[in-house]
């Protein structure tokens, strides 16, 4: 067993410590799942909005130019042409979606190693489940500042005040999330991770599926 401590938002100090299974979080983190699930959430998240006409779709070319024989000319029936100016596009993209699935077993084994990866750093920070509430940001501000956090920060606070909701919409690049919602890749992309006891212990249950 390995233990992961629990900081008191008052102090700051250590107050508790919540055991891991060594099972679940081994001593080395398993990249190659990682990197498949974040290239699978990656691409779930292009647009595919890029969208060329092709010649039935360009306006004008009713006419022929000019006639068929004669002119000395190759031989066209349309102005819009993908071979003249300001004709169709040959081949060229249409609104597609770039999104994959991949089995749930992967995507479960991704969360629980960038789970690993970010314990393995010092970049997640677990805390007592927060109950008071907070009228202004700059409380909350004054809290993440006590806690040593800076940077991009994923919150995980199932368990805590609703107020945190309001009170952090003006803190830039701090975005909060729920257990239920929260996937490999949102855990990768920020550079801190600050989650509730309550929070945690949903994650270990999500993992061990």
């Amino acid at each position: 067993m390995t233990s992961l401590s629990v900081v008191n938002i008052l102090d700051g100090k250590e107050s508790a410590k919540i055991e891991i299974p060594v099972d679940l979080f081994g001593e080395k983190v398993n990249k190659d799942v990682i990197h498949q699930a974040v290239i699978m959430y990656q691409a779930s998240i292009r647009q595919g909005n890029a969208d060329t006409k092709e010649r039935g779709e360009v306006s004008g070319g009713g006419k022929k130019p000019y006639r068929q024989k004669g002119t000395g000319r190759a031989r066209v029936g349309s102005s819009r042409s993908p071979l003249w100016k300001g004709g169709g596009v040959t081949f060229g993209p249409h609104p597609r979606d770039f999104g994959y699935s991949m089995p749930k077993k992967i995507k479960r084994a991704a969360l629980r190693e960038s789970l690993n990866a970010k314990i393995k750093s010092n970049d997640l920070v677990c805390v007592d489940d927060i109950k008071q509430e907070f009228t202004k940001t700059k409380e909350f501000d004054k809290l993440l500042k006590s806690l040593h956090l800076s940077g991009k920060i994923l919150a995980i606070l199932d368990g805590s005040d609703q107020s945190i909701i309001r009170v952090s919409r003006n803190i830039p690049r701090f975005n909060i999330m729920r257990v239920e919602d929260v996937n490999a890749y949102d855990i990768l992309r920020n550079k801190k991770v600050l989650l509730t006891k309550t929070a945690f212990n949903k994650l270990i249950e999500r993992v061990q599926k």
